[in-house]
């Protein structure tokens, strides 16, 4: 999937990951590849993520925004 996670100062990650998982207000999920489309609010936590080398990256954050969308994109605009 495309990800991109932006924060209000700068671009966090851009490019292709395999995994995506945060914390939202309705509790922890895990996006993957072709995710049904969904809008929701980040809780504060650790968004984790695995890139298409398979090599994990964590961003510590307060509060933010994820969109996944119908095509293979998700975006994150986050406060850290």
């Amino acid at each position: 999937m495309k990800l991109s996670i932006y924060s209000l100062k700068n671009i966090l990650f851009q490019g292709e990951a395999s995994s995506f998982n945060c914390q939202t207000i309705m509790g922890e999920i895990t996006v993957l590849d072709h995710h049904e489309a969904l809008i929701s609010v980040l809780s504060a936590g650790v968004i984790k993520l695995i890139d298409k080398d398979k090599k994990e990256q964590f961003f510590p954050i307060n509060s933010g925004f994820l969109e996944v969308k119908p095509d293979n994109e998700v975006r994150c605009i986050v406060e850290q």
